[in-house]
């Protein structure tokens, strides 16, 4: 097919997923553009986590189609996925904590051959994390939640993608670190990264965010641009604690 300006680089269209006989995703159409932010919202259940394995194909749809770059990969590996530009950011960072850091952002770039080049991703990296180069020797478990997470996006860099798929990035971290984290996805971002992030903290997503996606039981209930999404009366009473 061939690419438009309008083309998105991530879609899901009339998307449906199945755990045996339970239906997980009913019905389910996302876009994310080329250099957008995009945020998922939802409580426990609502099928954020099978979106995001089935953005990777970890989970395959019953019906319906997921497009890259609008060409059609329901059944194109998890590996070739990564290698076409998907980075991921997962819940709880999930980083090989007896690995140094130098070694888990090496991970990172594993579909990767070009070696001159990664040593100069690399160097990017730490220019953005001054404080990974600094413990770039040191065992990932035995650093702080925060820093974990400056690792985790390190990681995903190095693979060079085009878009990074992020889980929950801020849980766990302390409210300091939570802007600070946001911070430096729009950084990410401004390099040229489609970010597609699932977050509970919904104000501080939308507050980043070009447009977002309200989950509910498997359903899109709400979508729109972020800063209406911030207004919209609906949600900020069952998503961001509002009477």
């Amino acid at each position: 097919m061939e690419r438009t300006q309008q083309t998105p680089l991530l879609e899901f269209r009339h998307v449906r997923t199945h755990y045996g006989r339970i239906e997980i995703l009913k019905d389910v159409n996302y876009k994310v553009f080329e250099g957008e932010i995009v945020c998922l919202l939802g409580g426990n259940a609502s099928g954020k986590s099978t979106t995001m394995k089935t953005i990777l194909g970890i989970v395959k749809p019953t019906t319906g189609e997921v497009l890259w770059d609008g060409e059609v990969i329901n059944n194109v590996r998890t590996s070739e996925r990564i290698k076409n530009g998907v980075a991921t950011v997962p819940e709880n960072r999930r980083l090989f904590p007896h690995l140094t850091i130098l070694e888990n952002l090496e991970m990172g770039a594993y579909t990767r051959t070009d070696t001159a080049a990664i040593k100069r991703d690399l160097e990017k990296v730490y220019e953005i994390f001054p404080r990974v180069h600094e413990r770039r020797s040191q065992r990932a478990g035995t650093l702080s939640g925060g820093e974990q997470q400056m690792v985790a996006f390190g990681r995903a860099l190095m693979s060079r993608p085009r878009l990074i798929i992020m889980d929950e990035p801020s849980m766990g971290l302390a409210p300091a670190l939570v802007d600070q984290t946001f911070e430096t996805i729009q950084s990410i971002n401004a390099q040229g990264v489609a970010i597609f992030v699932v977050e509970q903290n919904a104000n501080a997503a939308l507050a980043i965010a070009d447009r977002g996606y309200v989950l509910q039981t498997g359903q899109v209930v709400i979508e729109g641009a972020a800063q209406d999404l911030l207004k919209n009366e609906e949600l900020r009473r069952a998503y961001l604690g509002e009477a």
